[in-house]
């Protein structure tokens, strides 16, 4: 299959284009690498033994996505490209409108006039807010607490919308709660081009001694042990149900939760952090950030049902895998300055 994935130096983007291209697909990355480096190309090259392209075009660009999708013949996209920090989703909520809503709204435009009517969309658990069922299954309201989350919303209505008014188009949208970990090889993880802010990446950073501590943010929540609840689970499994999900579109509009069903508490996931990094990791509790909810925790059943995916992979995995990311990563570093 020709596929094009956008935002495909990121985290999520690049781990579906390596499975992709080692699978034999046809595979194009556009990012505008405003997160992200093209190193990540070259990690891909060499761990698949095959070229992948890579254009630095932003998707807002409709003359140019139409362009680029016309030339590689694409029949399917991944859009995985999306602004996706919260904290600064609340500190500049035009840009995640103008990024997330307007490149969705831009990607559309340029998809229907080459004839792309396929895609699997990169949405996110947090757009149902502070739920009223845990976990949480797909036909919960959605009550997005902050921007970002609001645009993830908006998109899902934008295609679904898409959708009904056109025969045409088959559209998945996949609502991941926390995908984390890394490459089983370590040579691709989350590595931002800017600040880390992701949790575990942060919680792995102070157990390499690159900060002194971590900052809990929020210790008052309606939780055991008073911090946040999320549902952590594996880059691969995530890979597993993009490809999954890709496999098996159908005409209209259908969501997904990609998650584990399991809840684990920043305290929880410090601690067998520590025990898999073998180091410890100080913490200190800051006031809750806005737009924080007291958890999030997918029901995965329909995916499951649907789809044929199941988490396979453990926290522990998880932790393993990041931190074996993180330590080559500091080699790497250390080599450097040397």
């Amino acid at each position: 299959m020709r596929v094009m994935i956008t935002g495909g130096t990121g985290f999520v983007g690049s781990h579906i284009a390596l499975a992709m291209v080692e699978a034999g697909d046809e595979v194009a990355l556009v990012d505008n690498l405003s997160n992200s480096t093209a190193d990540v190309v070259r990690e891909i090259r060499s761990l698949s033994g095959r070229e992948i392209d890579l254009r630095e075009i932003d998707v807002r660009d409709i003359d140019r996505m139409v362009d680029l999708l016309g030339e590689h013949g694409t029949e399917a996209i991944i859009h995985c490209a999306a602004a996706k920090h919260v904290a600064e989703s609340i500190e500049r909520p035009g840009h995640y409108w103008d990024n997330n809503v307007g490149g969705l709204q831009a990607l559309l435009h340029a998809a229907d006039a080459t004839d792309v009517r396929r895609i699997v969309f990169s949405s996110t658990g947090s757009i149902y807010g502070d739920a009223d069922r845990l976990p949480i299954p797909e036909d919960e309201p959605h009550y997005p607490t902050n921007p970002y989350s609001k645009s993830k919303s908006v998109g899902e209505q934008a295609l679904r919308l898409a959708a009904q008014n056109c025969a045409d188009w088959q559209i998945t949208a996949l609502r991941y709660f926390n995908p984390a970990g890394a490459h089983r090889s370590g040579r691709l993880a989350d590595q931002p081009a800017g600040p880390i802010s992701n949790l575990i990446p942060m919680i792995l950073d102070v157990a390499a001694g690159n900060r002194p501590v971590l900052e809990v943010t929020g210790d008052d929540f309606d939780t055991p042990d008073g911090t946040g609840i999320r549902d952590y689970i594996h880059i691969d499994d995530v890979v597993d149900a993009h490809i999954a999900a890709l496999a098996q579109l159908e005409p209209g509009f259908q969501a997904f939760n990609i998650g584990t069903g399991v809840g684990t508490s920043v305290l929880e996931l410090v601690e067998a952090a520590e025990e898999v990094a073998g180091a410890p990791i100080p913490t200190v509790t800051r006031p809750r950030r806005p737009g924080d909810v007291a958890a999030l925790v997918a029901d995965p059943t329909k995916a499951d049902r649907v789809l044929g995916i199941r988490s396979e992979r453990t926290l522990h995995d998880i932790l393993t895998d990041a931190w074996r990311a993180r330590r080559r990563a500091s080699r790497q570093t250390r080599h450097l300055v040397a």
